[in-house]
């Protein structure tokens, strides 16, 4: 639950970390699902592969160095969780070589899919104790801002309107509104486009 003590930058990393949990978690129940339309495994898979890489590369190379600039030695127990982004990079490039086929054998995809999803659920639960921390401490609104700015601008396009569905998922109305408020003109329009397209699709890979 968000409460009143929350800044924006730990509402926004809640809200993202919990969508590659519920990310992570359908990709691997629904590879596991012959049912399950190879287009939208697909289309999951890739969006998973492409904003977990962006993701963490952000914190390493933008985040943690912004952390440690403000108040030196505070950064060193998130640095100190880089192995576990190097696993994850091995758990991703597994599943962005999986086969997604239309029939038949899944079980690589299966595999990859179940160990990311394992690993990340792990590692945000060692990361997280110490991040929101860090994040209201030496992280000023002002800095946030350009943070932020910087990571939606650099965001790769793969499968990106599934965020706003899952961010419907894991947050409140005020908070996805928040989120969303950070996305440019030309993307605020797609929102609801978005919104329709990323909801039929997990509706879609939930069913099956």
């Amino acid at each position: 639950m968000t409460t009143a003590q929350e800044p924006r930058s730990v509402i926004e990393t809640r809200l993202t970390h919990n969508t590659h949990r519920q990310a992570t978690t359908l990709l691997a129940e629904a590879a596991a699902r012959p049912e399950a339309d190879t287009t939208e495994l697909a289309e999951l898979r890739d969006f998973l592969v492409a904003t977990l890489r962006h993701h963490h590369e952000s914190e390493d190379d933008d985040l943690w160095p912004m952390i440690e600039a403000v108040s030196p030695g505070a950064s060193e127990p998130l640095k100190a969780l880089s192995d576990e982004h190097d696993a994850l990079d091995a758990a991703l490039d597994a599943l962005e070589a999986a086969p997604v086929p239309a029939e038949g054998d899944r079980r690589e995809l299966v595999a990859a899919a179940a160990a990311l999803r394992d690993l990340l659920h792990t590692h945000l639960s060692h990361e997280e104790p110490l991040l929101f921390p860090a994040l209201q401490e030496h992280v000023s609104p002002e800095a946030w801002e350009a943070f932020a700015l910087r990571v939606i601008t650099t965001t790769p396009p793969v499968g990106a309107s599934l965020l706003v569905g899952f961010f419907d998922e894991v947050g409140t109305p005020e908070e996805v509104a928040l989120i969303l408020s950070a996305l440019p003109a030309p993307a605020q329009a797609g929102v609801p486009a978005m919104r329709a397209h990323s909801a039929a699709v997990i509706a879609s890979l939930r069913k099956a």
